[in-house]
């Protein structure tokens, strides 16, 4: 969600703050502000703006000279989006200044508590608070005063604070939000994701929950809330700050669905395990004796990875045999569950800061669950919490809709149910199928992409439609519902995704001819039944296009997908939908790598 970005150093720090907050643009916000400093500085010089990191920028003066600073790109929680409401935000007198990601529970008592002293409140939001708490501290370093303010809040935060009586150092704090440190020599940056760094450098160390930090030009430490201090050693990113430009596309969302052959072949690399027929996935920290006494697998993702493990819930009760499901992770941890030590429970994120999955892993981590990560950024919340896991290794995605990190996801997935399958009854000439067929994705996913002149066509004719209905059983149903989540994300066409067995059961009241169809209907065991729901639809006078393995007679128009093995289907036929969702927002006019009111990474309730 929102994007914090800090530096303090020797150089001129607009720019480098500015290009931060280009780089987490992709985040999703509505207003942008940037706040800097320096030893010979007379006080904080602060510029906000509601929009675009561009509508920012062209209101920065020629003379805005720091070498310190903090920037920030807000998402609207608290408060509506305007210049007011912006980030960073500053005390009564003008010396403190924070950005704050997350929200602040106890906003209100405390607002309400402050305002009685007489503490006048410019803004709507909860951040302001944080602001006010510290400046009214009376200790005598800036980070014992960050400390008292932060003893008083409840909530989520990952905070940067800048002083003007302490033009040396930025503090910062984490719970619940991300916040990560870029080191580097003789200058140190701050923000809350990597991307914002890598042009910079790749040493970095990414804060726990409840862990501060001090950043100076030559140095940093890290320490908890309390005062202790911790041992923090800095890790290589793998990601180039290349891997965050265009590359010749004209969006991000484009360069990544054509970046999947890649990805998987990415994912798949030195994973394959010959002589067994099996996988080696060494970071599962799960021996076969584990593995075998595994009696359900549980896995909990929010939205597109909560698909890709519906996905994976299917394959690993096909091919290891343990019943499995999938279920949205902000649901499962409000209604106090079963916590069963029988049952192996997988958390889903593409950040691995997803905030409903995050205080899902630990509260089951509480009570005694062993847990496994699948996620895509290494070191993340979630990797650092999990048992152990499976990095899907997509690479950067950037437009804020999830395409590779979803099919490298569900890849994940299928090597996961691999491994469990190999462990248990999954014969030998069943595991060298599942491979093979593995092995044929990244090419049959090409022979797709090649297609997509045709499918920007079909999304034409489509694209005036104002809702579709997607369908799909059992295997074809989660990609459904994906491909259904794609189109209302992107080109904000409603959508809705129903198993095709339910037609009957209420849907079919809404077929007509101007309710389009989207039916998934793979050559398995179920083709005749789904062609059935076709006729259904066609009795009806409804326009169905079909993602199929051979052309459908049903169906106003077909896109035919290579056929891989049944279990693995599901990845393939995914991805001329992804185009579809893309080429129709293209053809609305939409802002496809940041949809309306939609943020990449939710680090709040």
């Amino acid at each position: 969600m929102c994007g914090i970005v800090g530096y303090i150093g020797r150089r001129d720090v607009a720019p480098l703050l500015l290009e931060g907050l280009q780089r987490l643009e992709y985040r999703g916000y509505d207003s942008a502000g940037i706040i800097v400093t320096g030893p010979r500085a007379a006080g904080l010089k602060m510029i906000k703006a509601k929009g675009r990191v561009r509508d920012l920028e062209a209101r920065i003066p020629k003379r805005f000279a720091g070498t310190t600073g903090i920037a920030h790109t807000r998402w609207a929680t608290h408060g509506a989006p305007s210049d007011v409401n912006a980030h960073p935000h500053l005390d009564a007198e003008g010396k403190v200044a924070v950005v704050h990601n997350g929200i602040i529970d106890n906003a209100s008592e405390l607002r309400a508590k402050l305002v009685a002293d007489g503490v006048e409140f410019l803004s709507e939001t909860d951040t302001e608070v944080i602001t006010h708490l510290i400046a009214r501290s009376q200790a005598e370093t800036l980070e014992e005063r960050v400390r008292d303010a932060l003893r008083i809040i409840e909530g989520t935060y990952g905070i940067a604070v800048l002083h003007a009586d302490f033009p040396d150092r930025i503090v910062a704090a984490r719970n619940g939000s991300p916040v990560v440190l870029g080191i580097s020599e003789k200058e140190m940056f701050v923000a809350s994701d990597v991307a914002a760094l890598v042009a910079h450098t790749r040493q970095i160390v990414t804060l726990d929950d409840g862990e501060m930090a001090t950043l100076k030009s030559d140095d940093f430490r890290t320490y908890t809330i309390e005062g202790t201090r911790t041992t923090a050693s800095p890790t290589t990113v793998e990601w180039e700050a290349e891997s965050y430009d265009m590359g010749g596309h004209d969006t991000y969302m484009h360069k990544e669905i054509c970046e999947q052959p890649d990805a998987v072949d990415r994912v798949l690399r030195g994973r394959i395990d010959e002589r067994f027929a099996t996988v080696r996935l060494g970071g599962l920290n799960l021996d076969a004796r584990e593995a075998r006494a595994v009696r359900r697998v549980k896995i909990l993702g929010c939205g597109t990875s909560y698909h890709a493990g519906l996905i994976g819930a299917q394959m690993i009760e096909e091919l290891a045999r343990i019943p499995a499901d999938a279920e949205p992770a902000s649901e499962f941890r409000y209604r106090n569950p079963v916590v069963d030590p029988d049952t192996l429970y997988v958390a889903v994120s593409q950040s691995g800061e997803t905030y409903d999955v995050l205080a899902a892993v630990q509260e089951l981590k509480r009570k005694g669950a062993r847990v496994l990560g699948v996620v895509n950024v290494v070191g993340s919340a979630i990797a650092r919490e999990a048992d152990g896991g499976v990095y899907v290794h997509a690479g950067p995605e950037v437009c804020v809709v999830s395409t590779k990190c979803f099919t490298n996801t569900t890849v994940a997935f299928a090597l996961l149910a691999l491994h469990l399958g190999r462990t248990r009854d999954l014969s030998v000439s069943d595991g060298r199928r599942i491979i093979e067929g593995l092995r044929r994705l990244p090419g049959q996913i090409s022979e797709v992409l090649a297609q997509e002149d045709r499918i920007r066509k079909l999304a034409l004719e489509y694209a005036e439609a104002r809702s579709m209905m997607f369908i799909g059983r059992v295997r074809g149903y989660p990609v459904a519902r994906e491909a259904s989540l794609k189109l209302k994300e992107v080109s904000y066409v409603h959508a809705e995704a129903y198993p095709a067995s339910e037609l009957k059961h209420g849907p079919l009241a809404l077929i007509e001819p101007a309710l389009p169809t989207v039916a998934i209907v793979p050559d398995d065991d179920l083709l005749e039944k789904n062609r059935a729901a076709l006729e259904e639809i066609k009795a009806r006078d409804g326009r169905i296009l079909a993602v199929a393995h051979q052309e459908q007679p049903k169906a106003d128009h077909t896109i035919v997908v290579p056929k891989n093995e049944d279990e693995l289907d599901p990845i393939l036929m995914g991805v001329p939908l992804q185009l579809l969702a893309y080429h129709t927002a293209l053809a609305l006019g939409r802002d496809i790598d940041k949809p309306r009111n939609l943020a990449k990474s939710v680090t709040v309730e």
